[in-house]
């Protein structure tokens, strides 16, 4: 199969770009950083292609010469908080929203029309989409963006199979930076295993690890006032 993953220079990514090279799949490795780019393209069977995911144009001239993919995977993302709600910095805002939603639109115009029939397209949210959660004004805005686009798509694509991904805690460069616990965290290794016996299934939705996903989903029956006192106690 080919397969196409965006974000493939670090954390999840880069283990999907991997893990499914060494099953015998060609891998298109999508990304920013031509280092690391040259690093994956060691591996078999992995290609590097280099654009920035927020340049439609940039996508479109980097993806010219790849006709079809079975699998696209949307990967690419950012995530910074919002340390001082009452001074809300727009500029964050608009970077993490750039990121994380508007280049999904970009990715899809570029090459939704690349995607086989009977192929496979996985956009790449959070569990954070679950409930609101400290701090996370702008990152959470950006993902419940991509899970509904994702849900949207899984109606009005008849054609290809649409799988929606809501990871818990992973543990990359990007969380690294993170001045909280993160319960039940994954590994980078450990998510890309879940993902890809996921989308390998097909299945609508992946997310994981089950225990704290399932936890937050329960938690989502609880009345919203109840639920924002609880979530100001984890925000002191």
């Amino acid at each position: 199969m080919n397969i196409l993953i965006t974000g493939a220079t670090s954390g999840i990514g880069e283990q999907l770009a991997i893990k499914y090279a060494k099953q015998g799949n060609t891998v298109i490795a999508c990304g920013r950083n031509l280092e690391k780019l040259a690093e994956l393209e060691k591996h078999t069977n992995i290609k590097a292609c280099q654009f920035d995911a927020t340049d439609l144009k940039d996508i479109k001239q980097a993806t010219l010469g790849f006709t079809a993919f079975d699998k696209v995977i949307l990967n690419a993302g950012n995530c910074e908080y919002v340390d001082d709600a009452r001074n809300f910095d727009s500029a964050l805002f608009e970077r993490v929203i750039s990121v994380n939603l508007l280049a999904m639109g970009y990715c899809l115009e570029a090459l939704l029309p690349k995607i086989s029939t009977g192929g496979q397209l996985v956009l790449v949210s959070s569990s954070v989409t679950y409930l609101p959660l400290p701090r996370s004004e702008a990152y959470g805005a950006s993902k419940a963006g991509v899970s509904y686009l994702a849900k949207s798509l899984a109606i009005d694509l008849n054609d290809v199979d649409v799988t929606l991904v809501h990871p818990g805690f992973v543990k990359t460069p990007l969380t690294d930076k993170n001045d909280f616990p993160m319960p039940m965290a994954v590994t980078a290794t450990e998510a890309a295993d879940y993902m890809i016996k996921g989308i390998n299934k097909r299945r609508k939705e992946v997310h994981f690890p089950y225990r704290f996903t399932l936890i937050l989903k329960a938690l989502r029956i609880l009345p919203l006032p109840l639920w924002l006192r609880l979530a100001k106690g984890l925000a002191r």
